[in-house]
C-alpha cells in the first residue's frame, strides 16, 4: 500500500474510534429487544432510523424486514466496484440468563449468537462514513482509491436459513462485484481472527420424517403396526449406518433433534414425527448420505411393516470463502489486530450458514473474530443462555470490514485500458 493509503485507513481507524460508545450503545439496544426470525420489524425499523439520520438512504425490504443502505466514502470512479457488508440481526427463542442492564426484555428471546453484534459493526461502516464525509477536508480518498461504494445489508431470519434467499430474490445484490460477512467466535479471545480459504462451513440439509403406523391398545401390539417402534429403529439405524458409507476421513455428521408422538402411556400412536440434519463438507459425500437415507427407510418399511415418508427441507451449501477476497480480509484483519492474533482455520465448521446463498451470485469470504473476555473459562458459548461478548470487539470488526473494503477496491477495480486500445 502506498503512503497515501495508509494516511487514509489511518483517518479511517481514527473516525472508528471516535464511534466506539455508540456502536456500544447500538448493541445494547438490539440486545435488549431481540426479535425472532421472520419478525424482525422493530430491528429494522431501529437500524433504518439510524441509516436515514446518517444521510444515507436505507431500503426496507418485504414485510418490513430487512434493510440495506448505499454508503459512499470519497468520489468513486466510474466502475469502481460495489462491496457488499451483511449482517444479521434476529435473535433465538430461549431464555436470557444474564445479570446485566442490557439483558433481554422480552422473555424467551435472546441475542445468543451475536448476530446483535454483526449488525452493529456494519453500522459503524454506515457511521464511519458519515463521520468521514462531515471531518474530511476533501470528498476524495488519497492514494490508489478515490473512492469505495459499499452497501450495508442488514438481514433477517439467518437462523432459519431463509433471509438471505429472501432479500437476493428482492434484487440485494444487484450490482454487487464481492461481499464480505463477520461472525463473533467465543471460543477465540477478544481481537483473535480466525481466516479459512475454500470451505468454511458445511453444507446442511434439514430432513423430516414421517413414520405412520396402525395404532392401538399398548396391552395388544399384536394389533398394531407400531409406528414408536418403526421410529425407533429408524433412528439406530440412520446413527449407525450413515458413517458407516463414507470415507471416516470426510466430515459428515446427522442428527435427529425432534420427535413428536403419542398422546397417552397405553395407547400405541398411528404416527411419529421426526426431524433432523445432515451436514457435510463435500458435495460426493453429501448425495451419497442422501441417498443411502432412502436406502435405510426403505429398510425400516419392510421389516416394520409401517409407511416412512421422508423429505428434504431448506438446503444450504457450504460458505465457500474466495481466496482473493479472503486474502483482503486477512490483510486488514493483521493490520487491524497484529499478525500474530490472526490465525488460519484448519477445518470447517459443521455448523451452517446462510450467507452461502449470497456467495452464490456473488464471490465473497467471512472472517472468524474472537470475542471471548479474557479470563472467562470456559467460554459462553454461542446459544448459551449466557453468551456475552468483549464489547471491544465491535470497533474491531468495523475496523477490519472497512478495510477489507478499501483493499478491495483497489483490487477489483477495472483496469485503465491500454495505449493500444486507446
Amino acid at each position: 500500500m502506498t503512503e497515501d493509503t495508509n494516511r487514509v485507513l489511518a483517518d479511517l481507524d481514527e473516525c472508528v474510534a471516535g464511534l466506539e460508545a455508540t456502536l456500544i450503545e447500538v448493541r445494547r439496544h438490539l440486545h435488549a429487544h431481540p426479535e425472532p426470525s421472520g419478525e424482525e420489524v422493530r430491528t429494522t425499523e431501529f437500524l433504518a432510523q439510524q441509516l436515514a439520520e446518517m444521510g444515507w438512504e436505507p431500503r426496507v425490504y418485504r414485510n418490513g424486514i430487512g434493510v440495506s443502505a448505499d454508503v459512499v466514502l470519497g468520489r468513486p470512479s466510474d466502475g469502481a466496484p460495489l462491496i457488499a457488508v451483511r449482517s444479521d440481526m434476529d435473535a433465538l427463542r430461549m431464555p436470557d440468563e444474564k445479570a446485566v442492564e442490557y439483558r433481554s426484555q422480552y422473555e424467551g428471546l435472546n441475542h445468543a449468537c451475536g448476530h446483535d453484534a454483526h449488525a452493529a459493526m456494519v453500522l459503524g461502516l454506515g457511521l464511519a462514513g458519515a463521520a468521514w464525509r462531515r471531518h474530511s477536508e476533501t470528498e476524495t480518498l488519497a492514494g490508489p482509491v478515490d473512492g469505495v461504494r459499499l452497501r450495508l445489508i442488514f438481514q433477517p431470519a439467518e437462523e432459519t436459513s431463509q433471509g438471505a434467499r429472501w432479500l437476493v430474490e428482492q434484487g440485494v445484490l444487484e450490482g454487487v462485484s464481492a461481499i464480505l460477512g463477520i461472525h463473533v467466535d467465543p471460543e477465540r479471545l477478544a481481537g483473535q481472527v480466525g481466516i479459512r480459504y475454500g470451505a468454511l462451513t458445511a453444507n446442511c440439509d434439514e430432513v423430516a420424517f414421517v413414520v405412520n403406523g396402525h395404532g392401538g391398545h399398548a396391552a395388544r401390539p399384536h394389533h398394531t403396526i407400531d409406528s414408536v417402534a418403526a421410529a425407533a429403529q429408524l433412528v439406530g439405524a440412520l446413527y449407525q449406518f450413515l458413517p458407516r458409507s463414507v470415507d471416516s476421513r470426510q466430515p459428515s455428521v446427522f442428527t435427529i433433534g425432534e420427535i413428536k408422538g403419542g398422546y397417552a402411556p397405553n395407547v400405541i400412536p398411528e404416527r411419529v414425527e421426526l426431524r433432523g440434519s445432515l451436514r457435510t463438507t463435500d458435495p460426493h459425500v453429501r448425495e451419497t448420505l442422501k441417498r443411502r437415507i432412502g436406502d435405510i427407510v426403505d429398510g425400516i418399511e419392510e421389516v416394520s411393516g409401517a409407511r416412512v415418508r421422508y423429505e428434504f427441507l431448506n438446503p444450504l451449501k457450504a460458505v465457500y470463502n474466495d481466496p482473493q477476497i479472503a486474502a483482503a480480509l486477512e490483510e486488514a484483519a493483521k493490520q487491524v489486530v497484529g499478525k500474530e492474533n490472526v490465525a488460519l482455520i484448519n477445518r470447517p465448521s459443521m455448523g451452517g450458514e446462510d450467507f452461502s446463498i449470497y456467495l452464490e451470485q456473488a464471490p465473497g469470504a467471512m472472517l472468524r473474530l474472537g470475542c471471548s473476555p479474557p479470563g472467562v473459562e470456559p467460554p459462553l458459548f454461542l446459544h448459551s443462555q449466557k453468551f456475552d461478548l468483549d464489547e471491544r470487539v465491535l470497533s474491531l470488526g468495523t475496523r477490519i470490514l472497512l478495510r477489507a473494503a478499501v483493499l478491495l477496491t483497489d483490487r477489483l477495480r477495472p483496469s485503465p485500458p491500454s495505449a493500444q486500445e486507446e
